[in-house]
């Protein structure tokens, strides 16, 4: 089991999420369905909740998304208010994040209810909540995390449920554009964790290459079953600055990022995050769609390792790749279909599925029959 894992989510009001809750959630889970099911939408509400605890910044992203009423689901004339409960666990016991964001003047969101509270594995029944307020604009948690005891509640809760919500990392390597940040020159010393769009990615290898070689190779290796014309990284520093280049099979020709094909450059970044030592991996990934562009080798090959990595920590992918699908056993997917304009998920019913996969059906395409649902 990882460090930590979201336990439970329970998400009402935000875009298509009007009311889901998703219990025991795996290590390891998979969303699926159809364009438009509210696949990302899932990974949109935990990217809201990065800009709130993690800048301060609920509005700012408010306003660029579009502004609150977007964030409703079916607007403020049919929905009021964003409701969520958080539940993660941690080895000591479970932590508990609920607020409430109200549609207000200027087409924005204020914390109408906050509160927390921690149980612990010896406690029994349910531990009180902790409120902090309402009419506030940004999350006071952050706040409460850095106050100085003694206070009427335990900052150390507060600060316990902020790390963890901090550590939930968003992942799309989407943008490979010609203004995209894998082809831009990179502070070196930019490395201590992956950025979301991947863009310090040469920062992350150059580190890598001088302090955990036996790691870099590995990720050279793993690039190389996909990619045969590649050799290895060539990556060099340059007044504090390194750019993205790699040399190509039995030529000392070196490659940049803008020659690199849009596929290739997404999957630099997988096999990076997805081979990272523990130290500089958040306790719960989230990775919307990584298998865009990517060859059909490349797609399992990534599957492979998400399987590998979710032995330490928790990973949600939003897929529509019947090949990641396949990595993924019967009770790590999670099957999303719209109705009404509402996004509802359901469990795979083993039982059903178990005698399609005694067949030698792969989970992959037990959803392309539609067995599964999830189908437009």
């Amino acid at each position: 089991m990882s460090r930590t894992t979201i336990e439970s989510a329970h998400i009402r009001g935000f875009r298509s999420l009007a009311n889901v809750e998703l219990n025991d959630i795996p290590n390891a889970a998979v969303f699926i369905g159809a364009n438009g099911s509210g696949k990302s939408n899932f990974i949109r509400f935990f990217e809201m909740m990065s800009w709130m605890l993690r800048s301060r910044r609920l509005a700012e992203f408010v306003k660029i998304q579009g502004g609150a009423d977007d964030q409703l689901f079916g607007g403020n004339r049919v929905t009021s208010r964003i409701e969520a409960e958080i539940r993660m666990r941690t080895e000591k016991g479970r932590n508990d994040y609920r607020f409430t964001l109200s549609y207000g003047r200027y087409d924005s969101l204020f914390f109408s209810e906050e509160c927390f509270r921690f149980n612990g594995n010896d406690h029994t029944g349910e531990a009180p909540w902790h409120s902090l307020g309402s009419e506030h604009e940004e999350a006071r948690i952050v706040e409460a995390a850095q106050a100085i005891e003694p206070q009427d509640f335990n900052p150390t809760t507060a600060r316990v449920i902020v790390n963890l919500l901090r550590g939930c990392s968003i992942y799309q390597f989407h943008d490979t554009s010609n203004y995209s940040n894998f082809k831009k020159r990179w502070d070196v010393t930019d490395n201590n964790y992956l950025r979301s769009d991947g863009g310090n990615l040469t920062a992350i290898l150059h580190r890598l290459e001088q302090e955990d070689i036996n790691r870099f190779e590995w990720i050279n290796n793993q690039i190389r079953r996909i990619l045969p014309v590649f050799d290895r990284f060539e990556i060099e520093e340059s007044y504090g600055k390194v750019l993205l280049r790699w040399k190509a099979q039995n030529t000392d020709k070196t490659f940049g990022a803008h020659l690199t094909s849009d596929g290739s450059l997404r999957f630099f970044a997988l096999a990076t995050l997805l081979n990272l030592p523990s130290e500089m991996l958040p306790d719960v990934l989230l990775l919307d769609e990584p298998e865009l562009g990517l060859h059909p080798a490349a797609v399992s090959l990534v599957g492979g390792m998400i399987k590998s990595l979710a032995v330490d920590r928790q990973i949600i992918v939003a897929t529509q790749s019947p090949l990641l699908v396949d990595a993924f056993d019967l009770d790590e997917i999670f099957v999303l279909d719209l109705e009404n304009g509402q996004t509802k998920f359901n469990k795979c019913k083993t039982d059903e599925s178990q005698s399609w996969l005694d067949e030698r059906f792969t989970t992959g395409e037990l959803w392309q029959k539609n067995v599964f649902g999830g189908r437009p």
